[in-house]
């Protein structure tokens, strides 16, 4: 009888679904949350993330260090901080559908585009580089380039990465500036001239723009802007001319106000204070 009865409880045919657990495993709960924190800003650190998540900050530890054993988590000895690393892209690999950021900007960055012809282009930070997630060069008659999607652009020598790094906090900055110094790559030298990077930063602050190291291309030059959720950057704007064509001094007059209302219309609907 009893055996009859854990058959038909279990079994597909029985008509009844099987019973749902209650709850779910916590200890799988806490890591999910943490990820989930890890992933609203770009760099966290233990307090920050007890605020975020009110997950006991022993565990919170324990829990990091064992997302940095498996690549997922990398750590800023000198400041305390975290963030996401490189390996955090394997547990979305499956997963099609883009970040809300991409899909809020898409249609907009594609009106910009009809209407000034020349291409834009939204990045979001990766580990130490802008990472292009969404460009409308097929939709431009203007551009050298076939495509820029998923290519990594300098934190430093790149208008993407300048924009960004000028207009984040301090805190993130010092983290972001101390992982790209070990980078290697030529386009991050400046990462190791600080009075010089500061220099630029500033300047970038008080135009509000950001320009790419002109030594990088002779053909094309790129100005960037920030765009941001609340008071964090979350991405960066960029638009691209043709060095024979604009100067920069010419396309900060004719696009810039332009870029920064599709800028700002991203983030009110990011905000939720619009709806497109």
């Amino acid at each position: 009888m009893t055996a009859a009865k854990r058959t038909s409880a279990t079994s597909p045919g029985s008509g009844a679904p099987a019973p749902r657990p209650q709850a779910g495993i916590r200890s799988v709960e806490r890591a999910i949350e943490l990820l989930q924190a890890l992933n609203r800003q770009p760099v966290s650190t233990i307090d920050d993330l007890y605020r975020r998540t009110a997950i006991p900050k022993a565990t919170i530890a324990r829990l990091l260090r064992t997302f940095e054993a498996k690549g997922l988590v990398a750590q800023s000895v000198r400041f305390g901080a975290y963030y996401l690393a490189a390996g955090v892209s394997s547990l979305n690999c499956g997963y099609v559908h883009g970040p809300r950021i991409i899909e809020v900007a898409a249609p907009l960055c594609d009106e910009l585009t009809r209407e000034i012809k020349w291409p834009t282009t939204l990045a979001l930070f990766d580990v130490d580089a802008m990472v292009v997630r969404y460009s409308t060069i097929p939709q431009s008659p203007l551009s050298l380039l076939h495509s820029s999607i998923n290519l990594r652009r300098s934190m430093v020598g790149r208008a993407l990465g300048r924009a960004y790094l000028a207009f984040c906090s301090p805190e993130e900055r010092e983290v972001i500036l101390s992982v790209v110094r070990q980078s290697g790559r030529e386009e991050d030298r400046l990462a190791h001239a600080p009075q010089e990077l500061d220099r630029i930063l500033e300047l970038t602050r008080m135009r509000g723009y950001a320009l790419r190291d002109p030594e990088y291309s002779k053909q094309s030059c790129t100005m960037a802007i920030p765009v941001r959720q609340g008071d964090a950057t979350v991405a960066t704007l960029g638009l691209t001319w043709f060095s024979s064509v604009l100067t920069p001094e010419q396309a900060v007059e004719r696009y810039l106000e332009r870029l920064r209302t599709t800028a700002d219309r991203i983030s009110a609907i990011l905000n939720g204070s619009t709806d497109r």
